[in-house]
């Protein structure tokens, strides 16, 4: 799979229907009825080897070939299943059990469990040895960081695509919610943004995706491999955002 633009409407829903084994079902109609190629999200951590066979049993089945592999959130509530530790041992096991094309996701600023940086690109590398075809970042608001994880990823031997992870931001509740869960930095033109904005849920919307557009035009002037936009499910936000930057993406 490679693409220069493509969304992750799924991402979260995905994580829902994933556990009730529905989400082949989406992702095949996805396919079959709107021409579009899905990328379905499979996390492990919960996850038994019986449970995985049988998912990528269904995905096979309904000629899913692409798989975003996820190590997923832990949750302290729910004893993890301990036969997945990590996103490399599932993209391991997957790799072994078909013929499918294997994404991963990295982390501009490191992991949030990772020491530092060069740490967590040190189990990126594991995640490609693995079998990860093609990277999706985390989502970021200071493309430096993206550019500095980059070349020290490359450095690393890393030369797989990586696609830059972009998320809209159209409330403040969510950045706030997103920035405890993945500890992305806001730089201070993006503070200022929210600050200003923050009152007028129309403003910040429209300010959000003016932002997001900009990160991607910068992206996309310095030869990025792709992007993902991460749209929470938000179909109007993946359409203005498209539609702004669709002349960039055809030249």
């Amino acid at each position: 799979m490679s693409s220069l633009f493509h969304s992750s409407i799924l991402t979260y829903f995905g994580r829902f229907v994933c556990l009730n084994f529905w989400y082949h079902y989406i992702a095949s109609t996805i396919q079959s009825k709107y021409g579009i190629i899905p990328l379905a999200h499979l996390t492990c951590v919960n996850y038994t080897s019986k449970e995985i066979d049988q998912i990528l049993d269904l995905l096979k089945n309904n000629g899913i070939k692409n798989i975003l592999a996820l190590r997923g959130d832990r949750n302290p509530n729910i004893p993890p299943k301990k036969e997945f530790s990590y996103a490399s041992e599932l993209i391991h096991y997957i790799k072994e059990r078909g013929d499918f094309y294997i994404s991963a996701a990295c982390y501009p600023e490191g992991h949030v469990d990772a020491e530092n940086l060069d740490q967590d690109i040190m189990y990126l590398k594991k995640k490609v040895e693995a079998g990860a075809q093609h990277l999706i970042s985390q989502l970021f608001f200071d493309n430096s960081y993206f550019y500095n994880f980059l070349e020290k990823a490359r450095e690393a031997g890393i030369d797989v695509p990586i696609q830059a992870g972009i998320m809209p931001v159209i409330n403040k509740a969510q950045i706030e919610r997103m920035v405890t869960l993945c500890g992305a930095s806001l730089p201070p033109k993006f503070t200022k943004m929210m600050q200003r904005f923050e009152h007028s849920p129309e403003a910040i919307r429209e300010a959000g995706i003016a932002y997001a557009v900009d990160q991607i035009v910068d992206l996309v002037s310095h030869g990025v491999d792709g992007i993902h936009l991460y749209t929470m499910n938000n179909p109007y936000v993946a359409r203005r955002i498209s539609e702004s930057i669709k002349d960039i993406i055809k030249a």
